[in-house]
């Protein structure tokens, strides 16, 4: 197979993550001028209460929409502006859907108890029993709030991945609750042919963005490739990597330094997906995941069988030399942060420094093909050691090393103490932000 690389990018050009961006602002933005021009040409109610009411809820019914599109998990999006990016979008969006939610509760409620005389949950629950659609809204409400509960972060460091994962999927019955709602009693909704046609081009696209990038593709993809367990290497007590097969592997659009959500097919793991970064640059016959056991879905890697079925989602995230903007880099690792640190050093071109953070020599995974693959590129690597790993590299130990940090692509990945700590110090070293690529859903483990 013949591997055609493309030249980085020169510093002046336009970025593919800047482009999908502001993209994505610009589409938002005429979204929301099209929501309020339909709100106007309905007319207003008497009550200004009932009038933001129904302003909310239009809004929130366009976030819910767009929320939909962020975890589709589109590739479009996805290679251009990658996981961590879209995830933080998805939990601002998803807090900023509950506050117009619940502004659109609050003002229904009260400007129809002001015009029926009454108390706004008298009315609310009147609302319910009478009026077709807003039991479903006040069910699809409730949801959202669960939620937006379960997504705080004091709740989900409590809460295990496929608990979480779980009670998300719920999002998708409050959907569907909402546009049935929406569909039942929104006056703009109806008020004519064009915003009726609209609407329903909203839910349809973010929907449809849903079913492919989160159903269609992944199947068509597992169906064609077959992946397998090819083999199951100990690189340490605790640390193991795991080799994948299939059919057509040259097909499959991975790059080094992505992830998947890998779901092995035995009987008491089949319903888990866990993210794994990709450990070695994909070479069109095999993929190569290592992760640490760090919790009960990656200690139960140490057992897999060989041959058996694999379900993969992906792959995933921007954390690729696809948006280099210099030739020479820096790449700065953490713990088992190494992974896809190693495979884009497999695959990356000009010289390379690798910074190597470990809290003892014993905890330097795959540190030996680390050196063997350095040595082979011309890279220099750096092992340090001390401490706990999220310790901070002082600006003036990373500037020893690197002294012409400021003029490399610096490629970043650790524990997220670790990875917010070495952020700060390439600030106080005066890195272009634009040259400092990192993805916290790159780890293994």
């Amino acid at each position: 197979m013949t591997t055609v690389r493309s030249l980085p990018a020169p510093p002046t050009a336009i970025r593919p993550g800047a482009v999908a961006r502001t993209g994505l602002y610009a589409v938002l933005a005429v979204n929301a001028a099209v929501v309020a021009y339909f709100f106007v040409q309905a007319g207003f109610a008497s009550n200004a209460l009932i009038v933001l009411g129904r302003l909310a809820g239009l809004y929130g019914a366009l976030v819910m929409a767009f929320q939909m599109v962020l975890v589709a998990r589109l590739p479009w999006l996805d290679r251009r502006i990658g996981m961590d990016r879209l995830t933080s979008w998805h939990r601002w969006t998803g807090f900023s859907l509950l506050w117009t939610l619940l502004a659109h509760v609050v003002f229904i409620s009260f400007g129809y108890a002001d015009g029926a005389g009454v108390g706004p949950v008298t009315e609310l629950v009147d609302l319910a029993e009478t009026t077709e659609g807003v039991l479903r809204a006040i069910v699809a409400f409730g949801l959202v709030l669960v939620i937006g509960a379960v997504s705080a972060r004091y709740a989900r460091r409590r809460l295990a991945y496929e608990t979480w994962h779980f009670i998300h999927l719920y999002a998708y019955v409050a959907v569907v609750l909402a546009f049935t709602h929406q569909v039942a009693v929104g006056t703009t909704f109806t008020s004519s042919a064009a915003a009726t046609t609209y609407w329903y081009g909203v839910w349809a696209v973010a929907l449809g963005s849903v079913l492919l990038g989160r159903v269609a593709l992944p199947l068509w993809r597992n169906g064609r490739h077959r992946f397998r367990v090819s083999a199951v290497v100990h690189e340490s007590d605790d640390v193991v990597s795991i080799h994948i097969t299939g059919r057509d592997l040259d097909k499959l659009p991975a790059q080094a330094g992505q992830f998947f959500l890998w779901r092995f097919l035995t009987k008491d793991r089949w319903w888990q997906a866990n993210p794994f970064s990709l450990s070695a640059a994909p070479d069109g016959h095999s993929l190569r995941l290592t992760a640490k056991a760090a919790g009960e879905g990656s200690a139960a890697l140490r057992h897999m069988q060989v041959g058996t079925r694999v379900f993969a989602e992906g792959p995933y995230g921007a954390f690729t030399t696809l948006h280099r903007t210099r030739t020479a880099s820096l790449l700065i690792a953490g713990g088992v942060g190494v992974t896809p640190i190693r495979a884009l050093l497999e695959d990356l071109d000009g010289h390379a420094v690798v910074i190597y953070r470990v809290a003892s020599e014993r905890d330097a995974v795959l540190h030996d093909e680390l050196r063997d693959l350095a040595l082979a590129k011309g890279a220099e690597l750096h092992l340090v050691t001390g401490g706990p790993v999220p310790d901070k590299l002082a600006p003036r130990e990373l500037g020893r090393m690197v002294p012409d940090i400021a003029d490399r692509d610096v490629f970043l990945c650790g524990p997220p103490p670790m990875m917010n700590a070495v952020l700060g110090t390439l600030d106080d070293l005066g890195v272009p932000k634009q040259q400092i690529h990192f993805e916290r859903f790159s780890l293994a483990g």
